[in-house]
């Protein structure tokens, strides 16, 4: 596992440079500057910002110092908008409740979805297994974007469960949790049920059904672990696309969330914080991927770290 775990992270360093090039350029290949929507200042105060922030150096140099900073410190610079603050300190703050936004989302997606596709499979073709997929399809079909609104219409502005927006009290959290889960619950619920249908067909779920051992007994200690593989699969791309995902909905619901500065500093050209988001995303999204894979391989003993 040792040598799995190393591979894999000195195949990540390849990856990670070609994001952080890709997006350092492209930001700065993007029209407009981190300064433009400021009011009008004089050209000297223009050169004093743009010198302050290193911005008057060559694109070249601006990268090499940039990604020196990233390298040797961890260090993401200071925000553009955001004054005497840095990068740093705005992820720190913000991801708390990002994470904690993805972490209801993905429990709401796999308690939903899950139970679905297990229930599904039980009984192939049949109402017991069209319903459940249905309204799995309906889910995919529909975009955060779409939903986020569809359930602030029904359950805030017509029967007035829950506030539309904000982040103050438990219950705010209910409607971005299920925007988030419904989605990624309706891919859950379809491989987890194509999951169970190939492990109830095998040999021996027929010799334990023989023995007398009762369907739920069948199901949960028997079909479940192998069932379930497809679904460990997706949740490394779930994990980070619930948290990444929550950029939309923490707009719609007006979420303090690391999302939110996201959206912000994209409009605003903020450079380092958009930087920063990508990197620190890519990271996350790489460590989900590695602690899927091993969980794999304890799920499954045929699969090997080779």
């Amino acid at each position: 596992m040792f040598k799995f775990i190393a591979r894999r992270l000195l195949e990540t360093i390849p990856v990670l440079l070609i994001i952080i090039t890709g997006s350092f350029f492209l930001m700065h290949a993007a029209p407009g500057g981190p300064f433009d929507s400021e009011r009008r200042v004089t050209p000297e105060i223009q050169r004093n910002l743009e010198a302050h922030y290193g911005l008057n150096k060559p694109l070249h140099r601006q990268y090499l110092d940039y990604l020196g900073r990233l390298v040797l410190h961890g260090d993401f610079g200071p925000s553009f908008k955001y004054s005497n603050r840095t990068v740093n300190e705005l992820i720190g703050e913000s991801l708390p409740v990002s994470l904690r936004l993805g972490m209801y989302g993905m429990i709401i997606a796999l308690v939903i979805g899950v139970t679905a596709g297990i229930i599904a499979s039980l009984r192939p073709n049949t109402a017991t297994d069209y319903v459940p997929m249905t309204l799995a399809m309906t889910g995919i079909c529909l975009p955060t974007f779409v939903l986020g609104p569809l359930l602030v219409l029904l359950f805030a502005m017509k029967l007035k469960w829950f506030n539309p927006s904000g982040w103050y009290d438990p219950t705010d959290a209910v409607l971005p949790s299920l925007t988030l889960g419904i989605y990624y619950a309706a891919y859950l619920a379809r491989l987890t049920r194509g999951g169970m249908l190939e492990v109830l067909s095998q040999d021996y779920i027929r010799t334990a059904r023989a023995k007398g051992a009762s369907e739920w007994r069948v199901v949960l200690k028997h079909a479940l672990r192998g069932g379930l593989l497809p679904v460990v699969s997706f949740l490394g791309p779930a994990l980070a696309g619930i948290i990444s995902g929550s950029f939309v909905v923490e707009s719609i619901f007006q979420i303090p969330g690391l999302g939110r500065y996201f959206v912000t500093a994209a409009f605003n050209r903020d450079y380092t914080m958009v930087m920063g988001t990508v990197i620190f995303f890519a990271v996350l999204i790489v460590a989900f991927n590695l602690l899927v894979d091993v969980v794999q391989v304890w799920l499954n003993p045929r699969l090997r770290f080779q």
